[in-house]
């Protein structure tokens, strides 16, 4: 990832950052579609500090970014792509986490659709534990070929996941949810879900209440 992440912030509510909630948007958006859901959190979480970095690469089908190219044409494009964007969005939180002096245990990683994909490959392959993963509409990234004790292997650090997805979402197949958590399990990974109904490729004001408290929930038991 050669382009250096940054994106639209804001501050704690509570003037002092003690937790830190990053967005990763979804593909062929950019950070400003994500940030607002982080002024809504703010009651629920006045300690937090948000950031929404802007995907490293421009999108080939809009204006907005990319995390790494979807065609939809290579089934193993993925599981490509998110290996080669996760180094990059590792270095964005090491420096984030080191500019606010705050711990693994401190951070979530806030995902939507492509963002979901990245959430959750970079955040289980973080050294040490983060508060929490909530992914909106997205999928869990796997190889389509080999072992899964090969991606189990993998994984470094086991947060607790939250998934949620509309029931009538035709991009991504709420079916994938279910194939998240079968993987996720497989990974021995706390995951929760939820299923809006009614709801396509988007968020609802019920994903959001969800959202906001299981964050809520997991930076206090992290405290």
């Amino acid at each position: 990832m050669a382009a250096t992440l940054d994106g639209p912030r804001l501050e704690p509510r509570s003037g002092t950052a003690r937790q830190l909630v990053v967005f990763l948007h979804g593909y062929g958006a950019d950070g400003n579609d994500l940030i607002e859901i982080g002024r809504a959190w703010q009651p629920l979480l006045p300690d937090a500090a948000f950031v929404s970095p802007h995907a490293p690469e421009p999108c080939g089908m809009s204006s907005g970014r990319q995390w790494f190219p979807l065609t939809f044409r290579n089934e193993e494009e993925r599981w490509t792509g998110v290996n080669q964007a996760s180094p990059g969005l590792d270095q964005f939180l090491d420096a984030e986490l080191a500019r606010r002096n705050l711990a693994d245990s401190a951070l979530a990683l806030v995902g939507f659709s492509q963002g979901t994909m990245m959430a959750l490959h970079a955040g289980l392959r973080r050294p040490k534990a983060m508060a929490g993963i909530v992914g909106y509409s997205g999928l869990l990234a796997v190889p389509t070929e080999g072992p899964i004790e090969d991606v189990i292997a993998q994984v470094r650090s086991r947060p607790p996941v939250l998934l949620v997805h509309g029931d009538s979402d035709e991009l991504i197949p709420v079916q994938a949810l279910f194939h998240a958590t079968q993987g996720l399990a497989a990974m021995d990974v706390p995951t929760e879900f939820h299923v809006s109904p009614g709801i396509g490729h988007g968020i609802d004001g019920e994903g959001l209440r969800h959202g906001g408290e299981f964050l809520a929930r997991r930076f206090a038991r992290a405290r």
